[in-house]
């Protein structure tokens, strides 16, 4: 990144977003709810300990001679994997339109069917949790994702 000072600050953010997480979580009586800040705070705690080996990499890279370039392909890899990350609090749904299948949480299963009427592909999809059953976590995953550049999934999978 362009400002040296980039990971030092994402980790204040994030550790600050997940105690503020963890003190939202103290408010809630719902156990759904409870599991979804449990998930979130899960989550931020993976991409603060992914932003902490970025750091260690680049100090690495500047204090050590790297003539294979080794310490550098696993910084620009961590990188890559940090600005793709997504903390899914939900269901996770991953389709893959060349196989027919699709994965929901992990499991994989067939989207297409045939029967004597002919063939049918029917994949599922996602629809975000509504401020209502976010409750006050809402507001916290959008100032995340705006802060951070952090993605998050909180969508459930519905079959059409």
């Amino acid at each position: 990144m362009s400002d040296d000072w980039y990971y030092v600050h994402q980790i204040a953010a994030l550790e600050g977003f997940r105690l503020i997480v963890l003190a939202n979580r103290i408010g809630c009586a719902d156990q759904f709810l409870l599991e979804l800040h449990d998930r979130l705070a899960e989550g931020l705690a993976c991409v603060t300990a992914r932003v902490r080996s970025i750091i260690v990499l680049e100090r690495q890279l500047a204090s050590e001679p790297d003539e294979e370039g080794l310490v550098a392909f696993q910084l620009q890899g961590e990188e890559e994997c940090f600005a793709r990350f997504t903390i899914t609090l939900l269901d996770d749904l991953e389709i893959d339109f060349d196989t027919y299948e699709y994965r929901v949480n992990g499991e994989w299963h067939y989207a297409l069917s045939a029967d004597c009427d002919g063939i049918e592909i029917s994949y599922p999809s996602t629809v975000a949790l509504a401020d209502a059953e976010l409750g006050g976590l809402g507001p916290i995953i959008r100032d995340i994702s705006r802060e951070t550049g952090i993605a998050i999934s909180a969508a459930r999978v519905v079959y059409d």
